[in-house]
């Protein structure tokens, strides 16, 4: 049962975010009720993966070696970093078309190198599939022309921000009782 929660979720997830590359026109047709409409397939699908994931039976697939512990994590701190490169405005901004999907990617590598259960190969891997496809559709899509405006601050401002959002995740990880250092 959870398997096939997991999985609905992560196809509720995907269909919600391609609508409007798959089905410009019946988005734009939507108006502002399409905002809603994928809003809610966003979030169901949200919510279908976490029950899912929670759900689904421990199935072992392969076992990580320790040292991936590691290197998750330096991937985790890039994650944070490349998730912000659009807001801070800094110089890489100019450079990278995709930073919010670049890090959802490096956050599912990173996930999928120290979990060997079937659940999370199924969710990290499935997040993963959306994130490439994402950035195939849109680039197919739209043209890109990088921001004019460059804070230049905005790069040593990121990397604050990403050392404490890490900190953040990694005392939360903690708390529930996953310590993501080893």
């Amino acid at each position: 049962m959870g398997f096939i929660v997991l999985i609905l979720g992560l196809a509720l997830w995907t269909a919600a975010h391609f609508f409007k590359r798959l089905a410009p026109a019946q988005r734009a047709a939507m108006g502002d009720k399409g905002k809603a409409v994928v809003a809610v397939g966003v979030v169901a699908g949200l919510v279908l993966m976490i029950l899912g994931y929670q759900w689904a039976a421990f199935i072992n697939v392969w076992y990580p070696p320790a040292f991936f512990t590691h290197i998750n994590n330096l991937l985790m701190l890039l994650a944070f970093y490349s998730y912000g490169i659009g807001a801070a405005k800094g110089k890489l901004a100019q450079r990278i078309r995709h930073p919010q999907l670049i890090a959802v990617k490096t956050w599912a590598i990173a996930h999928l190198l120290v979990n060997g259960d079937l659940a999370s190969i199924i969710l990290f891997g499935g997040l993963l599939a959306w994130a490439v496809g994402s950035v195939i559709l849109i680039n197919k899509s739209e043209s890109w022309t990088p921001p004019a405006e460059i804070k230049p601050k905005g790069d040593l401002k990121l990397i604050v921000i990403a050392l404490v959002l890490y900190a953040v995740v990694a005392g939360v990880h903690v708390w529930l009782g996953v310590n993501p250092f080893g």
